[in-house]
């Protein structure tokens, strides 16, 4: 999809010959002219409303160049009344044959985080999958042009960023919506691989040999029952300017979970080829990262494989050494995520990193504490939170902090291994990422489970590319000052 941002009035806009037209109307709009005053009778009416997502809606409407005209109220024109206009907008305009949309702002300003949520609400309703379709339908919407009556350098700015972030969101829906014989640990690698092609990102894939030679008993561990052969991804962007240390990303990449020997219920196993969802954030980021090319450093990290029940797959029972030297006692097969990323987490030590952030469809726990609204957000470091829900506000990819008191580390005691990899099932989203915070002591650590925001249900089945809003603005962030990172305990 192209977008585009010029300088237009509301005037200009209905005068201009396009298929068709959304004007953005704001309560406190001051334009004027024949539109206005259609839309301010139909106020007067009671037929339209100030509220965010009230649409009135017009074809061929005499004086209106363009054959299809939309306008949708956004209440006081910020980011999340945007995305409920557009949201709304959209749904009027879906069985429309329509190629190009004009859309027009009838206020005086219109925010950066404002043009970033309108333009990625609007690439989320028109993006379609058809990788695996015999007759594909491409996406009918190709061009977008932005009208505002004044056009300035931050909004050009914003243009650009939102362009990077839909289509950083977009390269992770496509992989998380893959089935997974499309989408196994080699067809990761060569997505990484061509992510290398571009200026400043380097890749590095690494197989089961060079995995057992760096003493990864964990990862190695869930592979043992899948043919098809783990990769672990070694991702990095750096730009020439920068001599900071890197951020970290650590991407779950199970391919697809059958849960192994617990083999989970046949019901909506499907959706287990979503399990790579957190690999599919790292590579829509550095999608993202090779458009913008920020002042910045980031490595990525996704260990990839599938968790299959093949006679040599791991048993509850068995015990296997990190490559922390940490011995771990597996009590269910399909905790495997958290084996995975363990090793990941031990092997970024190497990059003495500021911060590192693990991303994983990791418990159904945290669906049934959050739903599919914010991705729960584990961390000892309450500059990092702060950074992290503070990036999940401004980009509207919503994230809430969990607590992490050392007494829920209490139920992962075992006594056959330094640790059990899982818990009881109270707050086992917390028992989670406690087991995660024993292989993270060395660095500013985070954690995202994005079990419930990474993908719908039902209907509209598919992935939501979440959480690479949340991860690109704050890694666009960091290119200003940060303060001193210091860790405290958030016992609550």
């Amino acid at each position: 999809m192209k977008f585009e941002i010029r300088q237009t009035s509301l005037d200009q806009a209905t005068r201009a010959q396009q298929e068709a037209l959304l004007v953005l109307w704001p309560k406190a709009s001051h334009a004027t002219g024949m539109l206005a005053d259609w839309i301010q009778k139909a106020q007067r009416q009671g037929d339209f409303k100030d509220t965010a997502g009230s649409v009135l809606q017009s074809y061929g409407m005499a004086g209106i160049k363009a054959r299809h005209l939309v306008v949708a109220a956004c209440d006081k024109g910020d980011a999340k009344d945007i995305r409920k206009a557009v949201r709304a907008a959209c749904a009027v305009l879906k069985s429309a044959p329509i190629q190009s949309l004009h859309i027009q702002w009838a206020g005086d300003e219109l925010s950066e985080q404002a043009i970033k949520a309108l333009l990625s609400e609007l690439a989320d309703a028109s993006y379609v999958f058809t990788s695996t379709l015999s007759k594909p339908q491409p996406r009918k919407l190709q061009q977008v042009m932005l009208g505002l009556t004044l056009v300035t350098a931050t909004h050009r700015t914003a243009l650009g960023q939102a362009q990077a972030l839909v289509r950083g969101t977009e390269l992770a829906k496509e992989w998380a919506n893959r089935p997974s014989n499309h989408a196994t640990p080699r067809h990761l690698a060569q997505a990484a691989k061509a992510l290398g092609k571009h200026p400043g990102i380097q890749c590095k894939v690494l197989g089961p040999r060079e995995v057992e030679r760096l003493g990864m008993g964990s990862f190695l561990s869930v592979a043992r029952g899948a043919a098809e052969p783990l990769r672990f991804i070694v991702l990095e962007y750096k730009s020439r300017q920068t001599k900071e240390a890197p951020v970290v990303l650590v991407g779950k990449g199970i391919t697809f979970d059958t849960g192994g020997i617990s083999m989970k219920p046949a019901a909506e196993m499907d959706e287990m080829k979503f399990d790579m969802s957190g690999a599919a954030s790292v590579l829509g980021v550095f999608e993202a990262l090779a458009h913008l090319q920020p002042d910045i450093h980031v490595v990525g990290l996704i260990p990839a494989t599938e968790n299959m029940p093949d006679g040599q797959a791991i048993k509850p029972g068995d015990v296997v050494t990190s490559m922390s030297g940490q011995t771990i006692e597996i009590l269910n097969t399909d905790a495997e995520g958290r084996l995975v990323l363990c090793d990941a987490l031990t092997y970024a030590e190497r990059f003495k990193p500021r911060a590192v952030i693990d991303i994983a469809t990791l418990t159904g726990a945290c669906v049934i504490a959050l739903g599919a609204v914010r991705s729960g957000l584990f961390t000892a470091n309450d500059e990092l939170a702060t950074a992290l829900s503070r990036a999940g506000d401004i980009s509207g990819d919503l994230c809430w902090r969990m607590p992490l008191d050392e007494e829920y580390a209490e139920g992962l005691k075992s006594r056959f291994a330094d640790v059990a990899n899982v818990a009881g099932r109270a707050a086992g989203s917390v028992t989670a990422a406690k087991f995660l915070e024993r292989f993270a002591a060395k660095f500013p650590w985070a954690h995202l489970d994005i079990a419930g925001t990474a993908w719908r249900s039902g209907a509209v089945k598919g992935a939501t590319g979440r959480p690479v809003g949340l991860l690109l603005e704050y890694l666009l962030n960091l290119e200003q000052p940060q303060p001193k990172v210091r860790r405290k305990s958030n016992k609550t």
